[in-house]
């Protein structure tokens, strides 16, 4: 993503425009709803001077045409018509609720709050109170702004992830051209180096120096092809993963500090799994070399493999420190790390491989100041 200050600013631009968008359209929302309230509010009272007409009218005289009219054309709002006498009339309500009198007076306490109630008075004598609700269009438009409102923030969420998404992926571009630039500019060098131990054999050196240096170019060639596979997706093959975990517990064994003492243990002989041996081989070191970091140098670093039906699991522990139970699942997110020095890359890089590539899983599976045990879960490969 570009965070010019040009960008900056127009991004700045474009939330103000939608907030003053926003604004008005709420605002001229609720100038209709009271534009339209107080029309409601003049057509009852058109109709309760209606009613006054029809009181007023002697039995055997007929009613203007107007007048009637008013009253039959009132088909939408809800009215109760309470006379001096308390014994009322309703309008607009539903005909199996006009008997029920506390459904009633729930109703009139609720227009009380809806609406002015109207008097309906002949000098200065009060003949009946009007109580009338909000009509089904007025309570629709009232909840229209909310409505408004939820589509837009439902729109700013999309419009966020969206941009999110394009960050992070443009991110993951980045890094990956930078990975596999990485492995490109190591190629060069570490040919040369094949060159120049092949020559080192044809002089009279001891051969376990060019043995071990072959080893370390094998390491080489290896950390390149990892590189060389970030942005891509890895082909996965069936291997034993009980002799892919232990070549790299080997390899570790060897290279890491005589105050580190390894273990390993399995239960069973052979595992197959679908796998990507250099990308599992970078799991394990990373989950290793978290351990003996939590370690400071100094300690014991155990892998375990336990197979339990169609799955097997990896477990690595140390006796580090440990990590507190609320960062269990937020060591793995990019950027976190309990170091004072590091990236916070190595154990979300881990989780990428095992849970995107390998489709199994990693988590925390115990830690206290005692020490750590990381679990890498995946699905055994039966024939």
């Amino acid at each position: 993503m570009n965070f010019s200050p040009q960008r900056k600013a127009s991004n700045i631009t474009l939330l103000i425009s939608a907030f003053i968008i926003v604004s008005l359209i709420l605002w001229n929302t609720n100038s209709f709803f009271r534009k339209f309230k107080e029309e409601e509010r003049l057509k009852m009272e058109i109709w309760a001077t209606a009613q006054l007409e029809l009181i007023q009218s002697p039995v055997d005289q007929e009613l203007g045409n107007l007048t009637l009219k008013v009253m039959a054309n009132n088909t939408s709002t809800p009215m109760i018509l309470v006379n001096e006498e308390g014994s009322y009339k309703t309008h607009n309500i539903a005909k199996d609720k006009i008997a029920d009198s506390i459904y009633i007076q729930q109703k009139i306490e609720q227009f009380k709050n809806e609406n002015e109630p109207i008097q309906i008075i002949q000098e200065d004598e009060l003949l009946e109170t009007l109580y009338y609700g909000n009509s089904e269009v007025l309570n629709k438009l009232k909840y229209y702004p909310l409505a408004l409102l939820l589509i837009i923030c439902l729109f700013g969420t999309v419009i966020f992830f969206f941009f999110k998404t394009n960050k992070a992926s443009e991110q993951n571009k980045l890094w990956a051209g930078m990975a596999k630039e990485t492995a490109h500019q190591i190629g060069t060098p570490l040919t040369s180096l094949m060159g120049w131990n092949e020559l080192l054999k044809t002089e009279d050196i001891n051969p376990d120096v060019t043995k071990e240096i072959a080893k370390d170019i094998d390491r080489l060639q290896t950390i390149t092809e990892r590189f060389s596979k970030i942005g891509s997706i890895p082909e996965l093959h069936v291997h034993d993963i009980v002799e892919e975990t232990k070549k790299a517990y080997d390899y570790l064994k060897q290279r890491s500090s005589k105050l580190v003492h390894f273990s390993f243990s399995s239960n069973v002989e052979e595992a197959p799994v679908l796998l990507n041996p250099p990308l599992y081989n970078w799991s394990i070191e990373n989950l290793v070399k978290n351990g003996i970091d939590a370690m400071k140098g100094k300690g014991n670093i155990a892998i375990q493999i336990e197979k339990k039906g169609q799955t097997v699991n990896i477990l690595v522990s140390d006796t580090g420190h440990g990590i507190a139970k609320s960062d269990f699942q937020s060591i793995f997110n990019p950027g976190v790390t309990t170091k004072k020095r590091g990236w916070g890359l190595g154990l979300s890089l881990v989780k990428r491989i095992v849970e995107e590539y390998h489709k199994g899983k990693i988590k925390v599976f115990s830690s206290s100041k005692e020490g750590t045990i990381m679990q890498i879960s995946l699905r055994a490969n039966e024939k």
